[in-house]
């Protein structure tokens, strides 16, 4: 910005303004590279904008004469007035400018026919199944970034904010842009109010175990006497562990150290380049399997209980059945929490998978390399765009005001990389040729693997309104596995669905009647289960309790003679930091 921002003049400030809105436009969009279709999918997408051109001709001409309506109502001194509404809870448009301002209602309306005319001739394609759902998908983040709302320009709250300040609020705006831009995402919360082990993962315990890719922390008991069986949990590889122990009030693991059980964390490293060779087996052999036996032979227990989450599930049910393949009995009991091992229906993160993209990959990074944690957390947060990106993008960028404090998302930012060769051997596995669920299809540290092998009991959770881990994939697992199933269904998502306190009293949950068999469909389920208020927190440690093989005084030190205390939780590995200089890129 020039000099004329800091005069008075309306026409300096308009100048300021006209400028900074190029500035910052130009700017987000170079941050963010929306997913758009390569290769095989750019044909696609050439294809559809040729059908459109030539085809359609009663939805061309429906959606001219809306506009044409929506055009003369605003000329005759109306606001308009067409059937386009936003969605309930569309944040977008709250400002009452949207509403009583004729010219912001007008472009509100007219942006609003547009898109459910593009919507409309997605659908009018002739494309089969797996291309029209990426058509969707591309046609939604093109909506979605082309709203009014994320402009300047075409922004009453942003342009109103500008004009009370003189023009403040686009120049710190820029000086958010610009620090983004350095960090390579969009910043989503104040991040200078939180550290890793201060106010976040504050769980007191001690590493008492270390390798190339993995700490192992034990947590402290809070009770005198412990189930005899440790909980060992596996979290995702693909984000830091600490979504489960984010603050003392709404972390996973003090409430199951409250509840009586030596919790085992498995932390795993944000590999760099030298771990960059590291394949699927590798992160079962080092990782799984080694936090089992550690956790084990540490507390001279018979077997461990396990938990799992997301793709620490996925992990989880492969070692399992290796495990099981191997006749290894490690594992006493398993908790499975928003967990795909079916992927027929993966979800909006499928159509990001294709067999030209990965075969992209595999040439790539499939013998050695990373993927870095910033893409796949660009991907995750596209999935969500008009809460995770666009918000954001308003509010540090246009209003130039600093995002409110929040754990969850702080974690959100705190990407982790993957090596290459374990990254594509799950996706062609998973997502590309779903062979988990097949029996004897996939061969793991050497045995084949087979899900119905891993005869235990089960508890199973899934969220109603996950868009990473869909809750029928989720349902799917109690066909997989082997042993008694106990399925939850969690209101909420991926996330929140998973982290809810009983104390705060939140969401609710789904439970099915007692002594009923599990149907193949899973709204059969749904249709008969019974909606409980507040968290599944407790039916889980209810659950749990009757797999703790007893009880014992709790233990005074962490650690034994063999595996002693290295330092406290939680530990240098879930501290270490993706680079900034890695950018988002444009899908998985």
């Amino acid at each position: 910005m020039n000099d004329a921002t800091t005069t008075d003049s309306p026409e300096a400030v308009f100048a300021a303004i006209a400028q900074a809105s190029d500035e910052i436009a130009r700017g987000w969009m170079a941050l963010l590279p929306m997913a758009q279709p390569e290769g095989r999918g750019a044909g696609a997408q050439g294809a559809w904008l040729e059908q459109l051109a030539r085809g359609a001709p009663a939805l061309n001409r429906e959606y001219l004469e809306r506009q044409a309506a929506l055009w003369r109502s605003l000329l005759s001194g109306g606001r308009g007035d067409s059937d386009a509404r936003a969605e309930p809870g569309d944040r977008r448009f709250a400002s009452a400018a949207w509403r009583d301002n004729p010219y912001y209602s007008y472009l509100k309306q007219s942006y609003l026919l547009t898109a459910r005319y593009i919507m409309q001739a997605v659908e009018q394609v002739e494309a089969d199944d797996a291309a029209r759902a990426r058509l969707r998908f591309a046609a939604k983040q093109w909506i979605d970034a082309m709203c009014p709302a994320n402009f300047v320009a075409t922004n009453p709250d942003a342009l109103r904010e500008a004009l009370d300040s003189g023009g403040e609020s686009l120049a710190r705006g820029l000086a958010n842009l610009i620090g983004d831009a350095r960090k390579g995402r969009i910043s989503q919360t104040n991040e200078s109010v939180f550290e890793v082990g201060r106010n976040l993962a504050t769980t007191p315990g001690q590493v008492v175990f270390e390798n190339a890719l993995i700490q192992l922390i034990q947590y402290t008991p809070t009770t005198a006497k412990v189930a005899k069986r440790p909980l060992v949990m596996v979290p995702p590889c693909i984000n830091k562990y600490y979504i489960l122990d984010l603050q003392p009030e709404n972390s996973f693991v003090r409430y199951a150290v409250d509840s009586g059980h030596t919790v085992f964390m498995l932390s795993w490293r944000n590999v760099g380049p030298e771990l960059g060779h590291l394949g699927w087996d590798d992160y079962l052999e080092e990782g799984v399997f080694t936090a089992l036996r550690v956790a084990r032979a540490i507390t001279r227990a018979d077997r461990v209980n396990a938990l799992g989450f997301c793709v620490g599930g996925t992990l989880l049910g492969a070692g399992l059945a290796v495990l099981a393949e191997r006749n290894e009995p490690l594992v006493a009991s398993a908790t499975w929490l928003t967990t795909m091992l079916d992927f027929a229906e993966p979800g909006q993160i499928g159509l990001f998978v294709d067999p030209a993209s990965l075969a992209t990959r595999e040439a790539a990074i499939g013998r050695g390399g990373l993927l870095p944690g910033a893409e796949l957390a660009f991907v995750f947060s596209s999935l969500r765009a008009n809460d995770l990106v666009w918000p954001y993008v308003v509010n540090n960028y246009l209003m130039g005001s600093e995002p409110a404090a929040f754990d969850l998302l702080y974690w959100n930012s705190d990407s982790t990389n993957l090596p290459g060769p374990m990254y594509c051997q799950y996706v062609r596995d998973t997502y590309l040729e779903n062979r988990l669920r097949v029996p004897g299809a996939v061969v793991n540290c050497g045995v084949p693997v087979d899900l119905g092998k891993v005869q235990m009991p089960h508890f199973i959770l899934a969220t109603r309104e996950d868009h990473i881990v869909p809750w029928r994939a989720a349902y799917r697992s109690v066909h997989l596995l082997g042993g008694e199933k106990t399925f939850m269904l969690g209101a909420s998502g991926h996330v929140a669905g998973v982290i809810n306190p009983p104390d705060k009293q939140r969401r609710s949950y789904w439970v099915g009647a007692s002594g009923a068999q599990y149907p193949e469909a899973p709204e059969a389920w749904l249709e008969n289960a019974e909606s409980r208020p507040g968290s599944w927190w407790p039916a889980w440690r209810d659950w749990l309790a009757a797999h703790r093989g007893g009880e014992r005084r709790a233990p005074a030190k962490p650690g034994n003679a063999k595996y002693k205390a290295i330092e406290a939780a939680p530990g240098r590995y879930v501290k270490e930091r993706a680079p900034a200089a890695l950018s988002p890129g444009k899908g998985v």
